[in-house]
């Protein structure tokens, strides 16, 4: 009996070792201009390889995206979520492992009013489900899988939170200029309503000239208002990134910002092992692939082999004392007959799910082709524009000059003194947006590039 079970474990371990499922391997995938054709390169360099030190160099930056990444909730949830998928391995990995149970039982019996029996029994039992169709391979496959995809979630909320810190600075810095600006300009305002003011005394100007004027001026101290409001929102939102109740920001400026010149993105390959949503992707694959595996596994017999070892004083109806030594082994073959037909549809839902995740995978790859494309071209169209914004700025600045002295000579009107104050400040406030869009362009880049890891 010994020797035809050990028999059976030597032929199932034999089957087992030989596996009948092979290992997910990435299906076929082009990258070829997934940037787009103006943007092919075969630079494997890409600024993704920055870490976001170097690439934020700005102090205040940095303090706020330690803290972020120390205190921010949905990175500790993150985190959970990889203690979950190691505990989720660690059980698959020891399903290889026979399983033991205690269980001692006892008790007493008198027949026909005789003196009392006491039988007992002390035994172990082990059972051991043999992987031969690797039903426990693809369940610990899958479960690798899922950790390595938790922790690529943990890596995809990091690089998340960099750019959001990052672009709410940026804002806050954007603000700042905005009121810095702005409040120049009512001072500006300020003073051409005095000038109109002496006009109207001197005969030169009438009362709607004065009135449009401080109409303008007011105007532009509601707009203060309104920077101050969105200043006091976007601090907020960043605190709630931070983990921390509302408060001040602490910041730089935005002049005293830098970006890299050159802007390498590298092969689009590398988005495969860079970029955390893409990798999570394709391990959301691996598990359906395993999951597959392990749906057609069930369609064939398992086998498990049990057997107990203990000490018993009841052998059938005869009572001995003291007890004697007990073995048993056994092995059962499973073969599914009438549940057949609802494991067969569960490979084909399997299947199906597989190849939804297939295409899904194919999709978040593509997407972030065009995160790529979108980042470059933003980034390029707001450098092109300084220098075009700059020549535009140096004519507006001698367009007010020239149309102030005209005015107090009597040449002009007080329009066209105040049109060309006001386009002076909407030029430089879009000169601020340009700005402002050039560095979150950036930011924009490095996380379609996959960094911040």
């Amino acid at each position: 009996m010994m020797k035809r079970t050990i028999t059976i474990i030597m032929a199932a371990s034999l089957l087992t070792a030989c596996g009948m499922y092979k290992p997910y391997t990435r299906p076929e995938i082009r990258t070829d201009n997934l940037y787009g054709a103006e943007y092919s390169t075969t630079d494997t360099a890409s600024v993704a390889d920055l870490g976001w030190r170097e690439l934020f160099s700005d102090e205040w930056l940095q303090r706020l995206i330690d803290t972020v990444l120390v205190h921010n909730t949905d990175l500790q949830v993150a985190q959970l979520r990889i203690t979950e998928a190691e505990a989720t391995l660690k059980a698959a990995r020891l399903a290889y492992l026979p399983s033991f149970n205690l269980a001692p039982a006892g008790g007493t019996s008198s027949f026909d009013g005789a003196k009392a029996s006491w039988t007992y029994s002390v035994s172990v039992t082990a059972s051991w489900e043999v992987d031969i169709f690797s039903r426990l391979t693809n369940a610990k496959r899958r479960s690798r899988a899922a950790l390595l995809q938790s922790e690529a979630y943990r890596d995809a909320v990091q690089t998340q939170l960099i750019a959001h810190v990052a672009n709410y600075y940026y804002q806050l810095l954007s603000l700042d200029a905005q009121i810095s600006v702005t409040e120049q300009a009512v001072e500006r305002y300020r003073e051409q309503v005095r000038i109109t003011q002496a006009l109207k005394e001197a005969g030169n100007a009438n009362e709607a000239a004065v009135a449009q004027t401080e109409a303008t001026l007011y105007a532009a101290e509601t707009t203060l208002h309104d920077l101050q409001y969105s200043i006091r929102q976007t601090e907020n939102s960043l605190t709630l990134l931070l983990g921390d109740i509302p408060h001040t920001i602490e910041r730089g400026t935005l002049d005293a910002q830098s970006a890299p010149t050159e802007l390498v993105i590298g092969i689009p390959l590398r988005l495969l092992s860079r970029r955390p949503d893409i990798r999570q992707s394709e391990l959301a694959l691996v598990q359906a692939y395993y999951a597959t595996a392990e749906a057609r596994a069930a369609l064939y017999p398992s086998l498990t082999l049990s057997g107990s070892a203990g000490w018993t004083n009841s052998a059938g109806a005869i009572v001995a004392n003291p007890g004697k030594l007990l073995l048993s082994a056994a092995g059962s073959l499973l073969q599914p007959v009438f549940n057949a037909g609802q494991n067969r549809a569960r490979v084909k839902i399997a299947r199906a799910q597989q190849e939804e995740v297939r295409l899904a995978f194919r999709q978040a790859l593509l997407n972030a082709g065009v995160e790529v494309n979108n980042a470059l071209t933003q980034v390029q169209t707001a450098r092109a524009k300084t220098e075009t914004r700059s020549e535009q700025l140096r004519s507006l600045e001698r367009a007010v000059e020239s149309t102030q002295l005209l005015m107090q000579h009597g040449s002009t009107t007080y329009l066209e003194v105040l049109t060309a104050q006001q386009t002076l400040l909407s030029a430089r406030l879009s000169a601020i947006s340009d700005r402002l869009s050039e560095l979150q362009g950036v930011v924009s880049l490095y996380h379609a590039l996959g960094g911040g890891i």
